[in-house]
């Protein structure tokens, strides 16, 4: 009896603690598959815990896109409203400004162009591969131009040379040469100031690549022949001097034709891309971009009050290799604009289509003469004006500006995770 009222008055046993595991007792594969959920922010966040986790967080860099980060454009003063064709007139461009995709949240990246020297002088003409490539505002003629490529990420930049007179020996066409743009080729590495720039020149009525190697802060020029198997037999100075990177191919658009130029970066050679002939044969202003969800090649228009978005394929009914996936009717979605007339022909001649967001968002970039520039989401109907703090509007073009990925502080680990691989299959073929 004794013992049974001592037994009462002792505390309980403790209960035995039910076992816990840590995040370090995760194996590789867990950790990496827990990694790979994650948003390109989060994942960079997750890379600074530790080295293991960078060493995850590389592996799964390397397979997932990179970040869109915001647009670079020129911001342009409105111009007046037309009110009968052929008198349009350009808004004015000011230094180059950068809008992140969330303005709103503080932690969204401030990026600019000026500093060392700033941009003063230059416009951009491409944004690809984390790079931000800007040319004189006025070319030259005959010679090329110096080109300015920046990386906003890591606020270096470069200033190439002219190519020297050797480049092309016995140069016959610099009095017929017509210089029309310049754009990013390829990227050597992600985290390094080494990249390859190519300028596309009319040389009496053939395309000409030149190719500038920029690697160690050394640059280098390569002119290729011309190629003779497209004939530029219109005024090359309906070229449009920006370029667009669409399916792995680069693109410039020729005013009043219902074909671009194509160059591919893996040949670099030349040719002809046809639009639909909806497009074509009526004199339509489209412009070629990418599809939302998989890249492929697209292209829209918006004439007449109308949306129009096409997708190459080829296959028996297509129009020239193309397939309308989408047509809608723009009138009550135009009817929002302020001031917007409501007669057919002024609408005609104050709208048309800029550009394809190049950012895969499912918008188009849509101009008026005198009314703003807006974005227009093909899913959900929705219409945005572009328009800056004080008032002016977004320039054209609108660049999406993609951080080079991965970063400088994950790639590293690529380079020792593809050596480890490298050596594993060598011991194992052994």
């Amino acid at each position: 009896m004794a013992s049974e009222t001592l037994q009462t008055l002792l505390p309980p046993p403790p209960a035995e603690e039910a076992p816990t595991t840590t995040v370090a007792a995760l194996t590789d594969d867990t950790l990496r598959n827990i990694l790979h959920r994650l948003a390109p922010a989060d994942l960079l966040r997750a890379a600074l815990a530790c080295h293991r986790w960078r060493r995850a967080a590389a592996r799964c860099a390397k397979g997932a896109p990179p970040p869109l980060l915001g647009y670079f454009f020129h911001p342009a003063d409105t111009p007046p409203p037309v009110h009968l064709p052929f008198s349009a007139s350009r808004g004015r461009l000011h230094p180059a400004a950068f809008s992140p995709v969330d303005a709103s949240s503080s932690s969204s990246p401030r990026l600019s162009l000026d500093y060392l020297g700033g941009t003063k002088g230059f416009i951009i003409y491409d944004v690809y591969l984390g790079l931000v490539l800007l040319l004189p505002t006025s070319l030259p003629s005959g010679t090329l131009p110096r080109i300015l490529v920046l990386d906003p990420a890591s606020r270096r930049r470069a200033l190439l040379p002219q190519p020297p007179r050797d480049a092309l020996p016995g140069d016959r066409w610099r009095g017929r040469r017509h210089i029309v743009g310049a754009a990013v080729l390829s990227r050597a590495h992600p985290s390094r100031l080494c990249f390859d720039a190519v300028c596309l020149t009319v040389d009496d009525k053939h395309p000409r690549a030149w190719v500038a190697s920029y690697r160690d802060g050394e640059c280098s020029w390569r002119a290729l022949p011309r190629d003779t198997g497209v004939t530029v037999a219109f005024d090359p100075y309906w070229f449009e001097g920006r370029c667009v990177h669409a399916a792995g191919d680069i693109y410039w658009h020729i005013c009043h034709s219902g074909r671009l130029l194509k160059l591919d970066p893996a040949t670099l050679s030349f040719s002809y891309l046809l639009a639909p002939s909806e497009l074509g044969d009526s004199n339509k202003k489209f412009r070629i971009g990418e599809t939302p969800e998989d890249g492929r090649l697209g292209m829209a228009t918006v004439e007449d009050q109308e949306m129009q978005f096409w997708v190459r394929g080829e296959a028996s009914g297509s129009d020239n290799g193309w397939f309308l996936r989408k047509r809608m009717n723009m009138r009550k979605v135009l009817d929002t604009i302020p001031g917007l007339p409501r007669d057919m022909m002024s609408r005609i001649i104050s709208i048309w289509l800029s550009d394809i967001d190049s950012g895969r968002t499912g918008k188009l970039f849509i101009k008026t003469q005198g009314y703003g520039r807006y974005s227009f989401h093909m899913d959900t109907g929705k219409l945005d004006r572009l328009a800056t703090e004080d008032g002016k509007e977004y320039g054209h073009p609108i660049y999406a500006y993609y951080v080079a990925w991965p970063p400088a502080f994950l790639a590293p680990e690529l380079e020792e995770s593809d050596m480890s691989l490298k050596l594993i299959r060598l011991i194992d073929y052994c």
